[in-house]
C-alpha cells in the first residue's frame, strides 16, 4: 500500500471507531438515570457508612447552571467509549493487520476476542475498587465539616480510575503482540522480570487517582499476574518459532523464495566453466564411444 492508501485506510478506521462511540453514546443517553445511579452508588454507599460510624456528612453538588447538561453529555460519551471498546479496539488492530505476515494475521481473531473483554474486565475491577478508595479519602473529613463534592470533579475522578484500570489491562496483550511481531522475546522479558514488576507497582501508584495503597495493590497485583502470563505465552511462541525455522511450515504462502532460477544458457555456461576449471581434465582422457571404433 502507498502512503496515500494508508492515510485513506487510517481515515476510514478512525471514522468507524468514532461512529461506533457516538452511536453507543446516543443510546446511553436514554439510560442517563440508571447510569448516574450506577456511578454515584460507590460515593453514597461510603457516605452512608461514614455517617453511621463517625457522623461524617458528604454530598454531591452542582455549582453551575449548565452543569446538569454537561454532566449528562459526559456520562453518555464515557458510556459510549467504554461500551464500544471492542469495536474501536478492533479498528486499531485492523489498521495494523495489513502490515503483518500471513501467519501473524491468524492472531487477529484472538486479539478481537480478548482485547474487549480485558478492557471491560479492567473497568469492572476499577468499579469494584472505587468504593474502597472513596471511603479512605472521605474518612479524612473532620467531624464538624461537611464535605461538598462537585459532581464534575467526582465524575472526573471516577472516569480516571475506570480508564486507568481498563487501559492497564491491555498492556500485557500488547506485550504478546510485540512478541509475535518479533520486537520482544520471552527470554528478554524473563531477564528484566524483576524490574518490570517494580515498574508495574510504580505505574499503579502514579496512575490511580485515589493515591491510596489499596487501589494501588488492586491494580498492581492483577497487572503483575497478567504480565507473568504474557511472559509464558511469549516463551511458548518463541519455542514454536524456533521449531518452525527449519520447517517449510514456517514460510508464508505469499513469501518469495530465496532461490533464483537460472536460464538455460546461463546454466550451460556454468557447466562449461565447471568442466574447464577441473584440474584433472585432460583432452587426451576424453571418453571414447565404443560404437565409433566399431
Amino acid at each position: 500500500m502507498t502512503l496515500v492508501e494508508h492515510l485513506y485506510e487510517l481515515r476510514s478506521r478512525l471514522f468507524k471507531a468514532v461512529l461506533a462511540i457516538v452511536l453507543v453514546a446516543i443510546i446511553s443517553a436514554f439510560f442517563y438515570d440508571e447510569l448516574f445511579a450506577l456511578l454515584s452508588e460507590p460515593f453514597f454507599s461510603q457516605v452512608r457508612r461514614l455517617a453511621e460510624e463517625r457522623d461524617i456528612q458528604a454530598e454531591l453538588t452542582i455549582n453551575d447552571v449548565a452543569g446538569p447538561l454537561i454532566l449528562r453529555l459526559k456520562i453518555a460519551l464515557v458510556s459510549g467509549l467504554v461500551l464500544s471498546s471492542p469495536i474501536w479496539l478492533w479498528q486499531i488492530w485492523a489498521f495494523i493487520l495489513p502490515g503483518l505476515h500471513h501467519n501473524e494475521r491468524r492472531w487477529s481473531t484472538l486479539f478481537a476476542f480478548i482485547a474487549g473483554p480485558l478492557f471491560m474486565g479492567g473497568v469492572a475491577l476499577g468499579y469494584f475498587v472505587l468504593p474502597k478508595g472513596i471511603g479512605i479519602l472521605l474518612d479524612f473529613t473532620p467531624v464538624d465539616v461537611a464535605n461538598l463534592v462537585e459532581v464534575d470533579r467526582y465524575l472526573n475522578f471516577i472516569l480516571r480510575m475506570l480508564l486507568v484500570f481498563g487501559v492497564s489491562f491491555e498492556i500485557p496483550l500488547f506485550i504478546v503482540l510485540l512478541n509475535l511481531a518479533g520486537v520482544v522475546s520471552g527470554r528478554a522479558l524473563g531477564e528484566h522480570r524483576s524490574w518490570i514488576i517494580v515498574g508495574v507497582f510504580v505505574f499503579a501508584a502514579v496512575a490511580t487517582p485515589s493515591t491510596d495503597p489499596i487501589s494501588m495493590l488492586f491494580l498492581a497485583l492483577p497487572l503483575a499476574g497478567l504480565f507473568l502470563i504474557s511472559e509464558v505465552i511469549a516463551r511458548l511462541v518463541d519455542r514454536r518459532r524456533a521449531r518452525r525455522e527449519h520447517s517449510y511450515d514456517g514460510y508464508d504462502d505469499d513469501e518469495a523464495s530465496p532461490l533464483t532460477v537460472r536460464d538455460g544458457d546461463d546454466a550451460g555456461d556454468h557447466e562449461d566453466d565447471d568442466w574447464d576449471d577441473d584440474p584433472d581434465d585432460d583432452p587426451d582422457d576424453t571418453p571414447v564411444d565404443r560404437n565409433d571404433h566399431a
